[in-house]
This record gives C-alpha cells, structure tokens and sequence, in this order.
C-alpha cells in the first residue's frame, strides 16, 4: 500500500484521537494513532517497534539501517484535551485555510512525524551509515511515561536526537524543570471558641507558605541565567483548600504549588530543602505533615553551548541557540546518551490553544533541515560538525 500524500498523512493523525490527560475521563489511547505511523514506516522498510507502556498507551521505536550512533527524530504522539465548542471547525478534522493547517496536534505536535516522512523518502535508495531512529512517545502531555519508562529501560538510541517540539525552527538547548508538588497537612479540628480544643491545618499551612517563600527568595538569590526570560527559578503558589466552616478549627488542609528550577537545580536537593522546613514545623505545631509530587516531574534541560548537534543545527538555521521555560522530553533522551536539542516548525503561542495550526511557509523549510540533519548523522556519519 503507498504511503499517503503529507496532507493527507496529517489529515489521518490528527483524525485519530490521542488525548492524554490527568483526568480518566479525558483520556484516551494513542496505540491507533502508533500502529498507523508503524504501518506507515513499515511499508518504507524501517524495522517498528511498539512498546506498550499501559493499558492502550505505546511508544513507538522505527529504525532504519543499523549500528552505533546515528540520529534520533522524536516526538510526542499525544494531544492535550479540547473544548470543540472553542474551535471554528472540527479540532479532528485538518483544514486549510489563511496558508495554514489547522487542527489538534498540527503543531504539538503530531504533524512532525509526516514532515520527517516526507524528509526521509528521497534519501531511502542511499546507503544509511549510521542508523536513523523515529521515536514517537506517549502520555507527553501528562506524565512523561513513555519518555520515563524509555529512560529507566536504559537502552541506548542514537548519537543526536532532535524533539520537534514547536519552536518555530529555533534550536532550544536549555528549558526549566518542571516540579508540581503538595502539602497535605492533618491538624484537630475543634470549637473555634477555644483554640486548645484544636490544631489549626489552616494556621500550621501559614507558616508553611511562609517557609516556602522564604526559600524561594534564597533560591532566586542564588540562581540565575540570564538565557531565560524569567532568568531565576520560579515556584507559583497554585490552589489551596482547606476547612469546612468559620465556626471549627481547620482540621485539614491541602496545597499544590508549581516549582521551576533552572539547570543546574537538582529537583531532590529541593524537594530535601522543603522537607527540612516541614519537619521542624510539624513537630512544632503538633500536627501531621504529608509532602510529596503529584506527578514525577521533568528535570531541567541542558545541552553544552559547544556540543556537536547545536553547532551543528546553529548553522543549518542561521539561529543561535535559545531558552524555553516549557518542558520537554530532553532530558529523558539525553539521559540515554544523546546529544539533544529541541527543534520543530511549530509556535508555541498556539499550542494547548483553541484553532491550533501550523504555517504552510515552514514546511519545506522544516523537511529541507531534516534532510541534512539526517545526512549529516547517518549518511555521511560526520563526526563533527
């Protein structure tokens, strides 16, 4: 069976729902969307793996020529939820129009995985020195678990890899951690007409909010990088909840707060940090005190200024490597001993956003950039560049 045309190679993924999502209700399998990209690269010769990671969800590894080295295309094969009633058209259905493609994951990030397709075919009929691998993950857009279990399973990829995040065809090198925690406290409650009758949560969560600020002020002295917009680490006070009536001492109260920590900021050395301050604090006002994350987070990112792959993709672009302050996958792939950069022809100003779409200008210049990244690490296997 041919291989569909890119639109409508872009058409048949966007048409498959892959949405993941924190919400059971919301979310949705990506293994329909992998098994027709596998189908798709299995009629080009590449050698698929599906990998499942949970019930319905699946990473898929496609390989073409053999060896060490060699270059990795990754992205994510899942969506964030939507709201059609926001949309001007259906979020499933590509369309065309304004020299766009619209429609959910056009831009984050589904339409990568043709644009490397279409790169690649020409190329087919030449000897691949080193190997190209095509990675698409699962559950990006939620818990990172098919970038985590491809970590922890610790097998080598390639020499590079590059995550088609958009990034309007600018090499990132560096992006901020991504840490959401909470503070669960348990107190007494009690007539609030004596306050012996009780341990206030809501009191004993004052003082921990004013611990938690105290070290975000240290850690905003002590770190700094000026390659960000936001050049220190962040930690945003999110949602709190807690009591039930003026009349009764806070029995219980829960906070979930957001932390960004710059590279260079090891997230258990600030998780041990918040930790210190609760101890003491619990003992202190006799009452119980749970902290942990709420999902396992993302590292910060960093790939050396001087490393192989962002001279390399500097000079293809014309671009100078940047900052993002989203997360991605990076450090999972760097991790398992690739070079990594994110780069893709996306913006980032319309994704997670109602009429997601991708400029029809960055197309060909997105394939032309895949092609030479692709000569470069496995046709002529360059050892510099």
């Amino acid at each position: 069976m041919p291989i569909p045309s890119l639109k409508q190679q872009f058409a048949e993924l966007i048409a498959l729902p892959s949405v993941s999502c924190t919400q059971p209700a919301l979310d949705l399998p990506n293994r329909p969307l992998i098994e027709r990209l596998a189908s798709w690269l299995d009629t080009l010769g590449f050698a698929c793996e599906i990998q499942d990671i949970a019930p319905g969800k699946a990473n898929l590894l496609a390989s073409y020529g053999s060896g060490p080295g060699g270059l990795v295309l990754a992205g994510h094969s899942d969506t964030v939820p939507f709201d059609p009633a926001l949309w001007q058209s259906d979020p499933l259905a590509l369309r065309e129009a304004d020299d766009r493609w619209y429609g959910l994951g056009v831009c984050d990030m589904k339409g990568f995985f043709p644009l490397i397709i279409e790169a690649v075919q020409p190329l087919l009929d030449r000897p691949f020195r080193q190997p190209l691998l095509i990675l698409a993950t699962c559950d990006e857009e939620s818990s990172m678990s098919g970038a985590r279990a491809l970590a922890e399973a610790g097998r080598p990829l390639g020499r590079a890899a590059v995550i088609g995040e958009p990034t309007g065809l600018k090499p990132i090198r560096l992006h901020k951690g991504v840490m959401m925690e909470r503070i669960d406290i348990l107190g007494q409650s009690g007539h609030s007409s004596d306050p012996t009758l009780g341990r206030s949560a809501l009191e004993a969560m004052h003082a921990a909010i004013g611990e938690l600020l105290a070290l975000r002020g240290q850690w905003q002295q002590e770190f700094n990088n000026p390659l960000f917009n936001v050049p220190q680490p962040t930690l945003n006070l999110g949602c709190i909840h807690g009591g039930d009536n003026p009349n009764r001492i806070c029995g219980q109260c829960a906070l979930e707060f957001d932390l960004r920590p710059l590279p260079g900021m090891d997230p258990e050395q600030l998780r041990a940090a918040i930790r210190s301050k609760l101890q003491p604090l619990a003992e202190q006002r006799g009452v119980r005190i749970d902290y942990g994350p709420i999902f396992p987070g993302v590292p910060p990112f960093e790939q050396a200024a001087d490393s192989e792959l962002v001279r390399l993709a500097e000079r293809l672009t014309g671009r100078a490597a940047e900052a993002v302050a989203f997360g991605t996958e990076a450090p999972y792939l760097q991790r398992l001993g690739c070079e990594t950069i994110v780069l893709g022809p996306g913006d980032i100003a319309c994704a997670h956003q109602p009429d997601e779409y991708l400029d029809l200008a960055r197309i060909a210049p997105t394939v032309e950039l895949l092609r030479q990244l692709i000569g470069h690490y496995c046709l002529d296997a360059q050892t510099t560049a």
